[in-house]
């Protein structure tokens, strides 16, 4: 027993930290580069590869149904960006494309599998609004190694992608190849969704990306800081909203970890010093000091 808890349950709630760790740092670029959309589109374009893996395979294999996830996923951002390069269509026009047509694809395909024989047991509407009793240990070391890796890859690349995160148009002129840049930060971003999955669903996944780094801003203007601490937020956020659903309520784990995110934003957005609501209502009451007199 590890603080009241079994053994699997212990190992939920470290792959769960970790995904909520990754979540934040690379949610941190999204919200950075204006894209929060874009992780609501990625986790809904994550559906129709799902549905067609157990369509394929008629078993749930998790490494198999995010495998298929993945593949979907960047299809996804493959349409976004090929639609933001080679056509007129801006960037939130193709998110909104990417966003419903995935979606739309993934309803018809859930009822396909719904009409299958054992397809009503499939059991794939935890993907939805995420799950952990459902999770075996093989599951919980697949998500915490692609959630180490994604972490790894963030630090061996932070030079590149702080460039390109605040300045792509600088990249390309120092010669940077900027849109392989940019679509490797997309890339991780469908991995931390496709992890997220099973703990967080689709609906929630996007809100994991983005309410960490959000409630990070308010702390510090510093990148290395900000990743740091929006790390810290996602991983406090997918412990303790794992920890309710298994301990007290029997809830959709994924909602219960966006609460426990957006608590902490709220928390953050009242309380940080400098950028908090509180702390600025309190030094615009403050009154001007007179400058000190010079000596004559």
């Amino acid at each position: 027993m590890r603080f009241g808890l079994d053994y699997n349950a212990a190992l939920v709630l470290q792959g769960v930290s970790l995904l909520g760790a990754a979540a934040g740092v690379i949610g941190c670029f999204a919200v950075l580069r204006r894209r929060a959309l874009t992780g609501d589109a990625l986790a809904h374009a994550a559906l129709p590869g799902l549905c067609l893996a157990f369509i394929i395979l008629r078993e749930k294999s998790l490494p198999a149904l995010l495998g298929g996830a993945a593949l979907s996923g960047i299809l996804g951002i493959g349409v976004i960006a090929g639609l933001r390069r080679w056509t007129r269509i801006k960037e939130d026009a193709a998110i909104g494309i990417v966003l419903s047509v995935f979606t739309g694809v993934g309803t018809v395909l859930l009822s396909v599998i719904q009409s299958l024989p054992g397809g009503s047991r499939a059991g794939l509407d935890s993907f939805i609004f995420g799950k952990t009793a459902g999770m075996i240990q093989e599951d919980v070391h697949l998500i915490t190694g692609l959630a180490l890796a994604t972490l790894v890859v963030v630090v061996l690349a932070f030079k590149e992608f702080k460039l390109v995160a605040f300045d792509p148009g600088f990249a390309r002129v120092q010669g940077w190849p900027a849109f392989a840049i940019d679509f490797a930060m997309m890339l991780l971003m469908v991995v931390a969704i496709v992890i997220g999955l099973p703990a967080a669903g689709v609906l929630m996944m996007a809100a994991l990306l983005v309410i960490p780094g959000a409630a990070a801003r308010f702390w510090t203007d510093r990148l290395h800081v900000l990743l740091i601490v929006a790390g810290f937020i996602g991983m406090i956020a997918g412990v303790v909203g794992a920890w309710l659903t298994i301990v007290f309520v029997k809830v959709p784990t994924g909602p219960a970890i966006i609460l426990t995110a957006s608590a902490i934003f709220v928390f953050s957005l009242l309380f940080a010093p400098r950028r908090g609501l509180i702390a600025r209502r309190w030094q615009q009451r403050q009154p001007l000091q007179p400058p000190p007199f010079e000596n004559l």
